[in-house]
């Protein structure tokens, strides 16, 4: 399985993948080797790297760095989930990856805006272009909810570290859906989470992903 899951915080992403990967394991047995991550999703600063694994102050740390080290640790870790290493396994699954990178950058974290010096839109198509090369049967997938909807989960459940503000709920969904539009990608879907239940979202990718 190659895939990729991109949308707005609070789209349900994080849900999602989870439940992803228990269906995977039912149908199709545990990924091969044995061992490897289930999927990857530390790309939204200051999640770093494997998150979990970094003390706090080594977080701060990070996080008070310019933006410049930021763009080059960020380009470096896109450049090791590219590796055919990775794609060697009978899995890959990425969370937020590129497109996600490509909305928050320029919006968050003080690069890549558009003309500048690491330009993080011409740099996710250019991630595209080599996904193509090493599997290009890879699945893209958009998840969405209404701005309203957002808003509510942001409220009633925040998550330790948010990185979207309530003033850009619009443009950061906007913004999804245009790099979606945009993808070099061949196969992709969208899944809306607005009224849906995690496992009624499940229910839907899975009717939407066994064609591919």
């Amino acid at each position: 399985m190659r895939l990729i899951l991109v949308g707005s915080e609070y789209s349900g992403k994080s849900t999602l993948v989870k439940k992803i990967v228990e269906w995977r394991d039912r149908l199709l047995g545990l990924p091969t080797p044995l061992g490897i991550v289930q999927y990857h999703d530390h790309f939204t600063l200051p999640w770093v790297g494997h998150w979990d694994e970094i003390s706090q102050k080594d977080l701060d740390k990070f996080m008070s760095l310019g933006p410049e080290l930021k763009e080059m640790f960020q380009r470096y870790q896109f450049s090791y989930h590219l590796a055919p290493m990775l794609y060697r396994d009978s899995d890959h699954i990425l969370v937020g990856f590129h497109i996600e990178e490509a909305v928050y950058a320029p919006l968050y974290y003080g690069y890549g805006s558009k003309g500048e010096y690491g330009d993080r839109e011409s740099f996710c198509r250019h991630i595209e272009a080599e996904i193509l090369e090493r599997a290009d049967d890879t699945v893209l997938v958009l998840l969405q909810a209404s701005p309203e909807v957002i808003r509510d989960r942001m409220r009633s459940d925040p998550h330790d570290r948010t990185v979207v503000k309530d003033e850009d709920v619009e443009k950061v969904l906007e913004r999804f859906e245009y790099h979606f539009n945009h993808s070099l990608l061949r196969y992709k879907f969208s899944l809306d989470t607005s009224t849906s239940s995690p496992d009624q979202t499940l229910e839907e990718f899975v009717v939407k992903y066994l064609p591919h």
